[in-house]
């Protein structure tokens, strides 16, 4: 073989080994990149499982729990802070829990609180309503996540962070037909304003106790006011307090449904699917012919459930051509029921409950809804 043929073929062949040596160490730094990259969003979902699991369980301490006197917008917030603490630390970042850093919770009020376009306002005089939970894996908080392969070339740890927000509603200026298909747990009877804004500035009585843990009504004090839903007197004669939320002509039977199984998708129908306020912060329906004996049995069986009720300004007209400005809405359970004997001698106790909606309409107005919220939910 020539001299120069065989230099040619050794040549080609130390740059077939050169080549293939390169092409081995790109693939390594290649599959080293790949299994870091993929440790990082392993990390990544971990953090942000944790920031969504905070921001859940901080929004539900926004609930005010305290019905007579309620809670300071600062003890809430506290209380969501240091819940979104305690539920970073059960859900663990690369086995280990992370803390939080004082401008990791954003604790505010978004006049709607599922339009991600809103700001969170955080001035102390607006409700709170939405949380935002950041969590980091940063050089300042809980250090860098460590690399393997990547620091051949340089790269030791990377810096990462999720974010998630959780809000629920407390203000409703309405409802519609909730998209599960579930009824609206209203009943039909209307308190008259006066009586319920007696009750918020402390005039009413406190005879009755709902033991939670027993689930059943008792006699004495438990700190939270009752009022008569039974009116005395609406100034319409012949309407008793009842209103037509469906058919305008509602039967005793349909009135029944509606107390035990709430408002149905059909009775919504006869409202085009929406009941809520107009501009005025107003909203009429029509009466029917009151609470009576009939309904005894059906208001003892929710005994101490959660219902909503409408609050009426006025009503005007006479019996089932009654019409009631309904003005809010609230939350409350039944505490008592009589409806034997004279007028006077009447009387439907109820006492403010909170209550979890679905299909509630979002307002602004702070005094169109009382003890009401949705459910927490991921808005981001």
């Amino acid at each position: 073989m020539k001299p120069r043929l065989l230099y040619r073929r050794k040549r080609r062949k130390g740059n077939i080994v050169v080549l293939t040596a390169f092409l081995m160490v790109a693939l390594m730094a290649l599959l080293a990149f790949a299994i870091d990259i993929g440790y990082i969003m392993a990390v990544k979902t971990e953090m942000q499982r944790t920031a969504d699991a905070a921001a859940i369980a901080a929004a539900w301490e926004l609930l005010d729990e305290n019905l007579q006197t309620g809670t300071s917008s600062g003890t809430l917030s506290t209380n969501a802070r240091s819940e979104a603490q305690l539920f970073t630390g059960y859900n663990k970042v690369r086995n280990a829990s992370l803390s939080l850093s004082s401008d990791d919770v954003l604790i505010g009020h978004r006049d709607n609180p599922f339009n991600t376009a809103l700001p969170i306002q955080t001035a102390s005089s607006c409700p709170l309503n939405t949380v935002r939970v950041r969590v980091q894996h940063t050089a300042m908080q809980n250090g860098e996540v460590p690399l393997f392969f990547a620091r051949v070339l340089g790269y030791n740890s990377q810096s990462l962070q999720e974010d998630a927000t959780a809000a629920l509603l407390t203000s409703f200026g309405g409802f519609k037909t909730p998209s599960d298909g579930s009824n609206l747990e209203i009943l039909p009877f209307a308190l008259d304003k006066e009586t319920w804004d007696d009750l918020l500035d402390g005039a009413a009585c406190d005879n009755w106790t709902w033991d939670s843990e027993c689930k059943h009504v008792e006699c004495g004090s438990d700190g939270i006011l009752e009022v008569n839903l039974y009116p005395q007197g609406t100034g319409s004669p012949g309407n008793r307090g009842t209103i037509d939320i469906g058919s305008s002509s509602n039967s005793t039977n349909d009135i029944k449904r509606q107390i035990l199984d709430g408002i149905s998708d059909e009775d919504m129908e006869h409202h085009n699917g929406v009941l809520e306020f107009n501009d005025d912060g107003e909203l009429y329906l029509n009466g029917d012919t009151g609470i009576s004996a009939g309904f005894k049995a059906q208001l003892e069986e929710i005994k101490g459930e959660p219902r909503i009720i409408p609050i009426f300004q006025q009503v005007e007209g006479n019996g089932n051509n009654a019409e009631y400005t309904i003005v809010c809405w609230a939350g409350v359970r039944i505490m008592e029921v009589k409806l034997t004997g004279s007028n006077n001698q009447k009387r439907v106790i109820v006492q403010p409950c909170n209550i979890t909606v679905r299909g509630g309409i979002p307002s602004t107005s702070t005094s169109s809804s009382y003890f009401m919220y949705s459910p927490v939910i991921l808005v981001e």
